[in-house]
């Protein structure tokens, strides 16, 4: 598994990692299951949040025993984004997880209440130190300028966006403003939520060709397309543990200038949006 220092923190987090949303649909016996299998596969870094349902109490029992080895992330829901809602959010977020603190913990979207209080709650449960580190969910450039302003540089660990073959919209600003301050892109929702390229598309055609070259798997391919950059990551979801597995195969493969022109090609990023697409 590649590792890649992550933002601002100083830690080395591989560059494959695990989402949960949705997670909780599945039977919970194999939803452990599946957590603990991509941990073993290298797959440390457990992404969560508290609108996710029972995704924390699956992440807690799922790393029971292994707190140490993971890379532990959360986040925040705009409405409860006040200075003291920020403390108090965590706190619950803390007791559902199992844990007495976070690695980075996340605004899930802009919202409501000033930044200035959420950075300012962020900073006092930095300070207690129940997270190591804060970031931002969903931020386009505007947003960014704003929370930099606010918390200064360095501040801000990451920014996790939307990001696959076929939305790649935040190459044209919000990944090199990420670039250029230090923060780390993490994309969610590699695979496209439900709408990976059909084998017999265009594209699916050529991620196959690709696949086959590396002895790998198209998912695995785009995987490692995503995590290219030296400073991007990638938190695919899966309720099965043969499939976190297989995830975790991407985080070993290299794809060569020519295998990302050919992507590039198939898989064009398109014209900057007016908005930053996020689900």
């Amino acid at each position: 598994m590649r590792v890649r220092t992550f933002g601002g923190t100083g830690r080395e987090v591989p560059v494959i990692g695990q989402g949960t949303w949705h997670l909780d649909a599945a039977d919970r016996a194999t939803a452990v299951a599946t957590l603990r299998a991509g941990l073993e596969a290298g797959m440390t870094h457990i992404d969560t949040a508290e609108m996710y349902g029972e995704a924390e109490p699956l992440v807690a029992e799922a790393i029971a025993g292994r707190r140490a080895d993971v890379f532990l992330v959360s986040k925040v829901v705009p409405d409860n984004a006040s200075r003291a809602g920020v403390i108090a959010a965590c706190e619950r977020s803390l007791r559902r997880l199992g844990t007495d603190h976070l690695d980075v913990y996340l605004l899930h979207w802009p919202g409501r209440h000033p930044l200035e209080e959420t950075i300012a709650g962020f900073s006092a449960l930095k300070a207690a130190g129940k997270i190591r580190a804060w970031g931002v969910s969903n931020f386009d450039v505007p947003d960014l300028d704003r929370a930099l302003a606010i918390a200064g540089p360095r501040q801000i660990a990451s920014n996790q966006v939307l990001y696959h073959l076929q939305e790649r919209a935040i190459e044209h600003a919000v990944l090199p403003w990420c670039r250029r301050n230090g923060v780390a892109l993490v994309g969610y929702s590699p695979f496209g939520s439900g709408d990976f390229p059909d084998a017999g598309s265009a594209g699916g055609r050529v991620l196959a060709r690709l696949a086959e070259a590396h002895a790998s798997t198209p998912r695995a391919v785009a995987a490692a397309f995503l995590t290219r950059g030296e400073d991007t990551f990638t938190i695919p979801k899966t309720a099965r543990p043969e499939r976190a597995q297989a995830n975790a195969a991407a985080g070993a493969l290299t794809l060569t200038d020519a295998d990302v022109s050919a992507l590039d090609a198939a898989f064009p990023r398109g014209p900057k949006p007016r908005r930053l697409p996020m689900l």
